[in-house]
């Protein structure tokens, strides 16, 4: 049995400007997620001034994704990773994009991801040992507890299978932290409002800098995954913000 019961661990406190419980915290997430699922493209192109969709075809590259391997992509949001894995898997492989938005996987589908699920990362709909790989970008901090997120990617992972999670990590520094502080929260969501002309989308770029900024350091997230049994747990850094998460399905299994 892979699963282990263990204590709650959020990536980030509750933010009360926003919800002011879990449960409100998921339903607030979901609306802010599903009424900008539109603009959200266009706004992490801008945002990373158009290298994203590089950046994370590189990133799946340097975790080893070939063709014919089955791969699951949680909060697949509009779906840029799934499709991109999808073109490195070709056709005797598997994508799957899971994401509790239905706006966001509407999007994921028009951008030609083939295969969406709508579910939530700590609750996976699949059965054990099915997925090679098991990808997640940039939304390790909008789930509700790292524990059960990652035993759950420890049991869909077929043995040997791996994970890859990218995420980007506040500057430890003072300076480069507020100049990204400013950017984020200040540049991107005015800029989303002067352009989409959406007050939603705006919201949701200020949330997005909010749960940065207070998610829980690396040794934080590497330590649950090595609690959850996923092995060789590690954290690569590019341009020091950001983070690629990785680890491994045991060969045999750990109980």
């Amino acid at each position: 049995m892979k699963i282990q019961n263990k204590e709650r661990v959020a990536p980030h406190p509750i933010l009360s400007e926003y919800y002011t419980d879990e449960n409100e915290r998921r339903r607030r997430v979901d609306e802010m997620f599903d009424s900008s699922a539109k603009h959200y493209d266009w706004i992490t192109n801008v945002m990373s001034f158009g290298s994203g969709e590089r950046y994370r075809r590189q990133a799946l590259e340097r975790s080893g994704l070939k063709p014919g391997m089955q791969v699951l992509d949680v909060g697949s949001g509009t779906g840029l990773v799934a499709y991109l894995a999808q073109n490195i898997v070709q056709g005797q492989g598997l994508v799957v994009a899971l994401d509790p938005s239905k706006g966001m996987l509407g999007e994921a589908k028009t951008l030609g991801v083939c295969n969406v699920t709508q579910g939530l990362g700590e609750a996976l709909p699949f059965a054990d040992d099915t997925f090679d790989r098991l990808t997640m970008g940039y939304a390790l901090r909008h789930v509700a507890d790292l524990h059960a997120l990652f035993a759950e990617y420890r049991r869909v992972l077929k043995p040997g299978g791996k994970i890859l999670l990218l995420e980007i990590t506040r500057p430890e520094r003072v300076l480069p932290r507020l100049l990204l502080k400013f950017y984020m929260k200040g540049v991107v969501p005015t800029l989303t409002r002067l352009f989409r002309r959406s007050s939603e989308a705006q919201e949701l770029m200020r949330y997005y800098w909010d749960t940065i900024e207070q998610c829980v350091p690396p040794s934080t997230i590497l330590a649950a995954m090595t609690e959850a049994g996923l092995q060789q747990s590690r954290r690569h850094v590019v341009l020091g913000i950001f983070s690629e998460y990785s680890g491994a399905e045991a060969s045999v299994d750990i109980s």
